[in-house]
């Protein structure tokens, strides 16, 4: 005899083909519907995670959320996942998914006196390796998702172990049959049916997932009257009103002897980690940015009153923006009209904190009769590498003499090099510095001194190669030399994408490109003491692109910023990296650093990828900004831009001269490449931390005579 856990809930994507205020249109009506249903009948249960969901309903409706409150006490609606709303699992940052789960399990707790143990995200488009250890690390031992499906990955049964690395944490995970809703009565049973297959030996208990999802609406008396008809339509089975958690505590004393699954579960919709790029670098920057923000607020001397609340608002914006249809690029453009403005305003919001907190530190510096420069390192980590600097001199021009000096009186070497600003009297200075973790660092800009001191050495350039010594560009000859390898220069391929916006039923693109892009002269724009660079441009079909080339004295990496100005459509733009016969490799995802198979599928990515050969010669790449990528033996692929048309899902073949096509516009993309035989995973992790939370500046003039102070 089998027991069949009838779970009726509804599935609710508070943005996709709506905006945000219709999501909470939705969550309102669907839990009213889920009230009246649970009152009309007394053995039903209902399943509803999300905070997102109960904060809306405890803002607008009090009495709805009352009625809520005592079903919950009852054992009658189930709180199932506990996170704040059902995130993208593949491309927010660890940290940043940590504070989703902390957000939720604050809420339940407070509100609730509970936090589940069954972890829930049943649309989300695939789960890092890194979830397991985050869900342990919260209280969770128990997971429900569906995709990938049964026809994207084989999984050995639809109960397993689940380790995202070998020897890590584990929970137990059920993979939903079929859909996670029923829409029409006539949905429930194939539902039932499909639940019933690949149960692993042993295992007496399954779930069916019921109810109207998507927009919501939960179980309806339609789906209850159906369920009345043909309770007994099923052989050898046994259906109940449940829950995942009966369901899981059912099934706990074979748990050991579950099938165990190691690695990621991937690939569902591939599309998804690249498409609506303005999302994912805006999501991305606004997770560092809060982070930063607490760093800066736990080391304010007096911190303003209302900024803690500020900052857990900023958050709150950040978290709710990782949902799956949102941060996965599916939504429609008027949605991410306002989701590029809330995220905006978290990111406004953390920034304040950040730059008020630190002029509060100023004020404890004593006066000093020389313009200062302070650089503040808002993060956990330390900061040690180049970084830019634009002080304001009162319109005074840089002056041939002028040295800058540390704390100790002692000269730091810099390099002017280009302002931003298309002016004469603007000064833009490269220093190399550390800054400790949560630190000021103050640079002093002396400026009596007449005469210039003798020249240094400058680095290596020419009209088309630049060379610190130890690492070589020479784009005449397209190659570039690192420590261990010498290697083509990556190119830009244009490959033509004819799926929708999810990617639906690829696993990868085209290998064969329709344009490989051709590169303009090079011009040497930089060289100097401590930085080189070369820039070339490109023109192709009815996009552009800029590619800056550095070198800097004393590191150990090749510096590419790449602007694209992108305005093709139904393409994919990579940036195509040739290897000569790699045989490993291993890749940064949310919360773990993984081994992957060289197999040319697409793939998320998070900060990250390390190649190897059989002669232990290590090639990294450290790319922040790019969030998917494949590989071959002979080539790593970095997917830059998609442009389907937006919330295109097949199979609709509609053609509208009106319609919308996704990353129209300019985009950059920065990219550090390593070469030795040793290459940490901390290290590389360290650089892309240092690229995603650059040190904050800020000028001081305080104690300078006042015909020279601005």
């Amino acid at each position: 005899m089998k027991t069949i856990h009838l779970v009726f809930n509804a599935h609710l994507d508070p943005i996709w083909l709506w905006p945000w205020h219709a999501g909470l249109d939705a969550a309102l009506a669907t839990c009213r519907s889920a009230c009246d249903r649970l009152d009309a009948h007394p053995d039903l249960t209902f399943a509803r995670g999300e905070a997102w969901v109960y904060e809306q309903i405890e803002r607008v409706d009090p009495a709805l959320f009352e009625r809520i409150c005592g079903f919950v006490k009852a054992g009658r609606w189930a709180i199932v996942g506990g996170w704040y709303i059902q995130p993208d699992c593949n491309l927010p940052s660890d940290f940043a998914m940590r504070k989703q789960i902390a957000l939720g399990k604050a809420y339940f707790e407070k509100r609730f006196g509970q936090f589940p143990e069954v972890a829930y995200n049943v649309d989300s488009f695939g789960h890092a390796a890194g979830l397991p250890a985050l869900m342990r690390e919260a209280g969770q031992s128990y997971y429900v998702m569906m995709r990938p499906g049964e026809g994207e990955m084989t999984l050995p049964a639809r109960v397993f172990r689940w380790r995202g690395v070998a020897g890590g944490p584990e929970v137990t995970t059920f993979r939903i049959a079929r859909a996670y809703l029923s829409n029409t009565p006539e949905g429930i049973r194939p539902n039932i049916e499909a639940c019933l297959t690949d149960l692993p030996e042993g295992i007496d208990h399954t779930m069916c997932m019921l109810g109207v999802g998507d927009h919501g609406g939960g179980p309806t008396e339609a789906q209850i009257a159906w369920l009345g008809e043909h309770w007994d339509d099923f052989p050898d089975c046994k259906l109940e009103f449940s829950t995942p958690a009966r369901f899981f505590e059912a099934i706990k004393g074979q748990a050991r002897n579950l099938p165990l699954v190691t690695g990621e579960l991937q690939h569902h919709a591939v599309g998804c980690y690249t498409v609506y790029r303005p999302v994912k670098v805006g999501l991305r920057r606004g997770e560092h940015l809060c982070h930063q923000a607490e760093v800066a607020l736990q080391g304010d001397p007096k911190p303003e009153p209302q900024a803690g609340e500020s900052l857990r608002a900023a958050w709150k914006q950040v978290v709710f923006h990782q949902f799956h249809d949102t941060l996965g690029g599916t939504c429609v453009p008027s949605a991410y009209e306002q989701v590029n403005a809330q995220l905006g305003q978290a990111r406004a919001a953390a920034d304040e904190i950040i730059h008020y907190a630190l002029r509060r530190r100023m004020n404890d510096l004593p006066d000093d009769r020389m313009q200062r420069i302070v650089l503040y390192n808002p993060s956990d980590h330390p900061y040690e590498g180049y970084t830019e600097l634009e002080p304001w001199l009162d319109r005074r021009r840089w002056q041939p003499g002028w040295r800058l000096l540390d704390e100790k009186g002692r000269k730091v070497p810099f390099q002017r090099i280009a302002s931003e600003a298309v002016v004469d009297d603007m000064c833009r200075l490269l220093v190399r510095v550390r800054v400790e973790p949560g630190a000021m660092r103050v640079l002093r800009i002396d400026d009596t001194c007449d005469e210039a001191a003798a020249p240094e050495p400058t680095l290596d350039g020419t009209f088309d190669s630049i060379s610190n010594g130890e690492l070589t560009v020479h784009l005449g000859q397209r190659r570039m030399r690192l420590e261990n390898w010498d290697l083509a220069l990556p190119r830009l391929d244009v490959l033509q994408d004819l799926t929708d916006t999810w990617s639906h039923g690829v696993d990868r693109y085209p290998d064969v490109p329709l344009t490989t892009v051709g590169w303009s002269q090079p011009s040497l724009v930089e060289c100097g003491p401590v930085m080189a660079g070369l820039v070339q441009t490109a023109f192709f079909g009815q996009s552009w692109a800029m590619a800056q080339w550095r070198v800097y004295k004393g590191e150990r990496y090749v510096d590419l910023r790449l602007r694209v100005h992108w305005a093709d459509q139904h393409k994919v733009l990579k940036l195509v990296l040739p290897l000569d016969s790699v045989t490993g490799r291993r890749d940064g995802v949310l919360g773990a650093a993984i081994p992957r198979a060289l197999d040319g599928a697409e793939r998320p990515l998070r900060d990250w990828t390390m190649l190897w050969r059989q002669d232990d010669r290590s090639l990294a790449v450290v790319s922040p900004d790019v969030f998917a990528m494949d590989a071959t033996p002979h080539r790593a692929r970095f997917t830059l831009l998609r442009s389907p048309r937006m919330a295109h899902h097949d199979p609709c073949r509609r053609s509208d001269p009106r319609d919308r096509y996704a990353d129209q516009g300019e985009h950059e993309f920065r990219f550090r490449f390593y070469g030795r035989r040793e290459l940490r995973i901390d290290y590389l992790d360290e650089q892309a931390l240092m690229l995603q939370r650059p040190l904050v500046m800020a000028d001081l003039t305080r104690g300078m005579p006042a015909e020279v102070r601005g």
